[in-house]
């Protein structure tokens, strides 16, 4: 079994700029998240991505303006020599659809924990959302709660 530190994205990864982040020219990545991962990294922790992308499902971007912006997402994770374990993403919004895969829901994290045999003992969910942390709450994974945009070097005392 492995110990993942699941990362939503917009906030922990990226900046939240206020609105969707869909165009790589308003990707930013949040100051010094790679020190934070490495640190991580160098205690055996792998990284999965679960990220709500309900833009999809108002119409406002499509499912191939998610993948551009993952595979440069994983670039800058290979460039600053941090593997990336998956990637899981809901394209729904509750304003259209009910689903079971959409924060606070826990499908996402199922299907992960499931497919890498992941100890939910010595895991953690880095979220900045309550949304984040109830869904960690309901498979049983630690839910670390940051302030949007804030460096997650500043939360490394919440993981052991």
């Amino acid at each position: 079994m492995i110990k993942v530190v699941f990362l939503d994205r917009d906030g922990v990864i990226n900046i939240e700029p206020g609105h969707y982040t869909y165009e790589l020219e308003n990707f930013k990545i949040v100051p010094k998240l790679f020190e934070a991962l490495n640190v991580l990294k160098d205690k055996d922790y792998q990284f999965i991505v679960i990220t709500n992308q309900g833009g999809i499902s108002k119409g406002v971007y499509d499912h191939d303006a998610v993948k551009e912006v993952h595979i440069y997402m994983k670039l800058k994770f290979l460039e600053a020599g941090i593997d990336l374990l998956d990637i899981y993403y809901c394209p729904h919004h509750s304003v259209n659809e009910n689903c079971i895969c959409r924060k606070p829901d826990s499908q996402m994290l199922e299907k992960a924990i499931a497919r890498y045999e992941v100890n939910k003992l010595h895991s953690y969910f880095i979220g900045d959302s309550d949304r984040d942390i109830l869904a960690a709450e309901k498979v049983g994974i630690t839910g670390v709660k940051i302030d949007a945009n804030n460096s997650l070097i500043n939360y490394l005392n919440q993981i052991d």
